[in-house]
């Protein structure tokens, strides 16, 4: 298991002919630009070797000479024997099989990668690829470091009939396990990936990565126009398509691939907080307020004017302050990325986190692109995707609340709105790691709640928290909405209220204006509260944070 691999195994002739655009590229440019078009951008095949010279660190990879065996089970004959087909390919291409299997790192980060190599027989999954491919996960499972599989596939293998079918089941076993021992996965799709690999392990993973233009589905297309005689879309299958849709988290261009899954690997990674520096645990004058008779009681009114506002920040916005680094995971993988929720991997002190939070946006077109902050269901799914995910790798979750509300639209109710919420109050209820929320702005509803069911629940000192809108609740109690600066002292929607009541257990105080009239210094006193709050959660057990979260909720009642 020492063979240290190198680039290039095939040489390219002095001038290459781009296979989409026909444009020619300079043979020693090609190579430099990873196989990269200068002219349109179009990503050509790479060998296996040349994908792990290319992601991996130079001189990390060795090979991984797992003894398996390769054969032809059922004796296949087409137009020619199967076993020659074998044989033309292990001699064309110098491998045994279709899949490189190595250890190696990326930036510094260990990982145990099986590559696919689509030469090989159109890298075809048959019962040495899906042996392979397990026995890589299962080195995985047993050195506790994270699993790349690189996928180049037309599908599973023909020529060994069911036997080939049995490596689905077999591949997606491994992925399990390596699910239930918190074990991060991550798989890069590339053109093309269909068939058993598309639907098993290349989707099992914890996080998707595609190249641009990399075409990945179940049936090819022309197998869907043959079998339904249905057009399809444009673009139809390719990883910008499959991005739009939630079912891959990212596409990165090949030069970019090394840097984002060393990001990846970093931010999945278990490793302990640096040590936090002196007093750095608190904003500068501003310690979390616990007492409400601490907070002035001011106009409820005005505290809904300055959480609404336009120019306060947003999750994103206070994402990029707090966070040492923030790789942002996108989709539900059931068909949607809603823009209204974001969340991904992060550092805060050097220490993983899993932080998802509501977004609105700035100007109008960001607003609108975001869906004013009101999640769809697939926002929600994506939510509680992310959770499961921080739940398997033992990292705790940071939720940033500002939303008007779940999203009230015809498609949100057709695609299961209130079970989406529901099933992500209930994930809440039992994720075995800290969670801490903060309502940042407006916590309106269902739509709130449903990211706030936390070990920890605070909220800035101008945001407001409610059933229901104060116009909402005018225009149903009062006919008028003109009420609403009434309702909304009757709710009791402030902060100062919100302490009293035990709905939030502190108080962030913002500066001066609002957390709009000084970003850093809201963003500061932010940090400061979360990494308190985890600090005082690190101790608890498992089951000790689930338990003391259901206590939480479940004192509320009626007051006498």
């Amino acid at each position: 298991m020492t063979d240290v691999l190198t680039a290039r195994s095939v040489d390219l002739p002095e001038w290459v002919i781009c296979s989409g655009c026909r444009a020619l590229a300079y043979g020693k440019r090609f190579r430099r630009d990873l196989l990269v078009c200068p002219e349109c951008g179009r990503h050509e095949r790479m060998t296996s070797d040349e994908r792990i010279a290319a992601l991996l660190d130079e001189g990390s990879a060795e090979r991984l000479d797992f003894p398996v065996a390769t054969g032809d089970p059922l004796g296949f004959v087409d137009s020619k024997p199967y076993a020659a087909r074998l044989s033309e390919a292990q001699a064309a291409t110098g491998m045994k099989e279709a899949v490189a299997c190595v250890r190696g790192a990326i930036g510094g980060n260990p990982v145990v990668a099986a590559v696919m190599d689509f030469r090989f027989l159109g890298g075809s999954l048959g019962t040495a690829v899906g042996e392979l491919i397990t026995r890589t996960a299962e080195l995985a499972l047993a050195e506790r470091t994270p699993l790349l599989v690189v996928t180049a596939s037309g599908g599973a293998r023909m020529q060994e009939g069911a036997l080939a079918l049995m490596q689905m089941a077999k591949t997606s076993q491994a992925f399990r396990e390596l699910d239930e021992a918190g074990i991060l996965t991550v798989s890069l799709i590339t053109d093309p990936t269909y068939g058993g690999v598309a639907a098993s392990f290349a989707t099992l993973a914890d996080v998707i990565v595609a190249e641009p233009g990399a075409r990945m589905g179940f049936a090819g297309p022309r197998v869907i126009e043959q079998t339904i005689r249905q057009s399809l879309p444009e673009g139809f299958q390719t990883a910008e398509f499959l991005a739009e849709r939630g079912l891959v988290d990212t596409v990165v261009p090949r030069h970019g691939l090394r840097s984002a899954l060393a990001r990846l690997l970093s931010a999945g990674a278990r490793r302990p907080a640096a040590p936090h520096a002196a007093g750095g645990r608190e904003g500068p004058g501003a310690p979390l307020v616990t007492d409400p008779r601490d907070l002035p009681a001011g106009e409820t009114w005005e505290a809904v004017r300055l959480a609404r506002a336009l120019d306060r920040p947003t999750a994103r916005d206070y994402i990029q302050w707090i966070a040492d680094d923030f790789v942002e995971l996108h989709g539900d993988r059931l068909g949607g990325d809603c823009r209204a929720i974001t969340g991904g991997l992060a550092r805060l002190d050097g220490a993983p986190i899993m932080i998802i939070g509501h977004q609105k946006g700035h100007t109008a077109k960001e607003l609108a692109r975001a869906g004013f902050g009101m999640p769809t269901p697939a926002g929600y799914r994506k939510a509680a995707r992310l959770m499961r995910l921080a739940a398997k790798l033992g990292v705790p979750v940071v939720t940033l609340v500002d939303t008007p509300g779940a999203h009230p639209g015809i498609e949100a109710e057709a695609e299961g709105q209130a079970a989406a919420i529901a099933d992500s109050l209930r994930l809440m209820t039992g994720l075995p790691v800290p969670v801490v929320s903060v309502v940042t702005g407006e916590g309106g509803s269902g739509g709130a709640l449903a990211l706030a069911v936390a070990n920890k629940v605070l909220a800035f000192s101008n945001a407001i928290y409610s059933v229901i809108s104060p116009e909402g609740c005018a225009a149903i109690l009062w006919r008028d909405s003109g009420a609403a600066p009434q309702a909304a002292r009757e709710l009791r929607v402030d902060a100062r209220s919100l302490l009293r009541l035990g709905i939030v257990d502190a108080v962030v105080p913002e500066p001066g204006g609002g957390a709009q009239g000084d970003p850093g210094a809201a963003a500061a006193r932010l940090k400061a509260a979360i990494t308190a709050g985890l600090d005082e959660l690190s101790a608890l057990g498992p089951a000790c944070l689930v338990e003391t979260r259901r206590v939480r909720f479940r004192r509320f009642q009626a007051l006498g």
